[in-house]
């Protein structure tokens, strides 16, 4: 796991999730146009009893949130899955 992979892990760690796998995907996408710029491409599933009640847009904004300014510039794409331990 690499330096922005553990950023992720530790900023998501206020959503206390039950299950948080990150797979960094960005060497499918080398030559990418958003790839130039060093930000890297993320899937994300996340498993969170904070979700609950919660729309899928509303968990969405949760997670971006929390990674903040990792979004800005270590992040350029990131597909979330968001999930309470209900619904698994």
């Amino acid at each position: 796991m690499g330096p922005i992979e553990r950023d992720i892990h530790e900023k998501l760690q206020v959503l206390a999730p039950l299950t948080l796998e990150l797979m960094n995907e960005s060497g499918q996408h080398v030559g990418h146009e958003g790839a130039k710029g060093g930000g890297g491409h993320y899937r994300l599933l996340i498993v969170s009893l904070h979700f609950e009640g919660k729309s899928r847009i509303e968990r969405h904004r949760m997670v971006y949130r929390a990674l903040g300014a990792l979004m800005q510039h270590s992040v350029h794409a990131l597909s979330i899955e968001a999930y309470t331990p209900a619904e698994l």
